[in-house]
């Protein structure tokens, strides 16, 4: 972006603003957002650029949809937040109950909390006290999987995958749980069954981002792995926990990714899309199982945790207006035609030099490159040709908003394919940073 383009409110912001997952000396500028509409976001020098990863995989119904937009108005002009301690107010249960409605199976209890972090955390905590109250203070493990990736507080990183380069940093600091591959075949599986031989006694819960493994780098795999997991789990008496914090509301086909599985975890993180891109909330959902074993007489039975804005009104009323464009507009089906277009327009790709693999599942497209490919470094070319894509480590994806025209998306397939085709980098010693 030009100098005299750059407005004053950037300029005198930057050098206070410390950006997220960046090297502050060499970061580039963030391209200034004044606007966003649909699937188009309006940049202060009056370019648009089509969104293709839905702001961190948030923005389901695109931008400023005006059912969702309304919802806020209203609740602003009556009640923007008021503490849950004591208090209640109609947004909260009324999410809850929906939500209950939707997950699977017993998923009937609702724990609010503001990010997706602060969600896989609680849901850690639960499992731990779950034992505890039923006097097997033992289980002070988990158990996670290659590939995984749970957040940035200090639990969540516990339980990511340490070779993914982004926390090893912090491996001296943090608690050592327990690491396997993901039951996808006969080795892996006996794998995983002998690990919970060996120590499921102590292991409180397993946590696993059911069909795709997000920043971990967009690994997918299929039903039946969800379901030798949840069945391995089931042997040893190991709580299972989905992290749909990305899966959740329909970005892989169904509204919960757990579903194509037919599996009902013991505890379920919702985060990112559960507002629909609009404000931040997030979810922890228990089983009945789960949440009984917190009653009782005694008072250190209770779950003691409690996020100051738990449970924001205008939030969960940004989150019931989600809900009703789910029911009332064609989100699944559009995720539907999304995925064949991705297949169909995405596939040439695999020809192009550099690249090592094509995949596609529900609303999510991915391009890998070849060993050592620097993806990171594309991110310039997407934007000169009007699409905001933001590749990191070895992938380029694609994951747009359901409400996308298949013209938006065509236009952004053909970019891919156009800079992985031209602008392509090689190795490079230095890392990219990261999602």
């Amino acid at each position: 972006m030009d100098q005299q383009t750059v407005p004053t409110w950037l300029a005198q912001g930057l050098p206070h603003v410390w950006l997220p997952y960046a090297q502050m000396r060499t970061a580039p500028t963030p391209l200034p957002v004044v606007g966003a509409e649909g699937v188009r976001l309006r940049l202060a020098d009056g370019r648009e650029l089509i969104d293709g990863v839905s702001s961190w995989w948030t923005a389901c119904h695109g931008y400023n949809h005006p059912h969702i937009r309304a919802a806020v108005a209203n609740q602003m002009a009556r009640l923007p937040h008021v503490m849950f301690g004591g208090l209640a107010h109609e947004p909260a249960f009324r999410l809850a109950a929906r939500l209950a409605q939707l997950a699977p199976g017993d998923l009937d209890h609702v724990f609010f909390a503001e990010s997706g972090s602060v969600s896989v955390e609680i849901a850690l905590k639960m499992a731990l006290q779950y034992w505890r109250n039923r006097g097997e203070a033992r289980r002070t493990r988990f158990l996670a999987f290659r590939g995984g990736y749970h957040g940035d507080t200090f639990e969540a990183m516990a339980v990511t995958d340490p070779e993914i380069g982004m926390h090893d940093a912090w491996r001296a600091n943090l608690h050592q749980h327990l690491f396997a591959r993901l039951p996808r075949d006969a080795a892996s599986r006996a794998d995983l069954e002998h690990l919970l031989q060996e120590q499921g006694e102590h292991v409180a819960a397993a946590i696993v981002e059911p069909l795709v493994q997000g920043a971990g780098g967009m690994r997918m795999h299929d039903g039946a792995t969800l379901r030798a997991l949840s069945e391995a789990c089931a042997r040893h008496g190991v709580l299972l926990i989905a992290d749909e914090i990305m899966t959740g509301f329909g970005r892989t086909g169904r509204m919960f990714a757990c579903e194509e599985a037919g599996i009902v975890p013991d505890l379920l993180c919702l985060s990112k899309a559960l507002t629909g891109g609009t404000l931040p909330l997030a979810a922890t959902v228990a089983r009945r199982h789960v949440f009984e074993a917190f009653l009782g007489d005694d008072a250190a039975r209770a779950f003691m945790h409690g996020p100051t804005f738990m449970g924001n009104a205008l939030a969960c009323a940004a989150a019931n207006a989600s809900l009703d464009l789910f029911e009332g507009e064609p989100r699944l089906a559009q995720v539907a035609a999304i995925e064949s277009q991705l297949r169909q327009e995405l596939e040439p790709c695999r020809r192009l030099p550099g690249v090592a693999d094509v995949r596609v599942k529900g609303a999510i497209g991915v391009v890998q490159l070849s060993e050592g490919g620097r993806a990171a470094a594309l991110r310039p070319h997407f934007v000169e040709r009007g699409v905001w894509l933001r590749p990191f480590g070895d992938i380029v994806y694609v994951m747009p908003p359901f409400v996308i025209t298949p013209g938006e998306l065509s236009r952004l397939t053909g970019v891919v394919r156009e800079v992985l085709l031209t602008c392509l980098p090689g190795p490079a010693g230095a890392a990219d940073d990261v999602v």
